[in-house]
């Protein structure tokens, strides 16, 4: 199945939480909170401001992105547990560095 969100929302795939404590102490399932970070899979077309000019979104499928805690509704598309939300519950992009960027890989 294909997905397109629609205006100014975004689907995005939660990055995956520690298993782990600092302390070494594993984690289950169900004590494991949510993160609040993850990558944007797909971007609607954008907003129409009142003259009906399109503006785009900021965010691009690829982007790793921080959002708000309660953002969102959780769908399941593809057997996949995805979020969809507007562009505004967003708190910004986060660029990788080359560290940061060398450990992801």
């Amino acid at each position: 199945m294909t997905f397109r969100p629609l205006h100014d929302r975004v689907v995005i795939r939660r990055a995956e939480g520690d298993l782990t404590s600092k302390g070494g102490i594993i984690i289950p399932d169900t004590a494991k909170e949510k993160p609040q970070e993850g990558e944007v899979i797909a971007v609607g077309s954008g907003l129409r401001d009142e003259s009906g000019k399109l503006i785009p979104l900021d965010v691009k499928a690829g982007d790793f992105i921080l959002f708000g805690k309660w953002s969102g509704t959780e769908v399941r598309i593809d057997g996949e547990d995805l979020l969809i939300m507007t562009e505004a519950d967003i708190m910004g992009i986060v660029e990788r560095t080359g560290t940061a960027a060398d450990k992801a890989a």
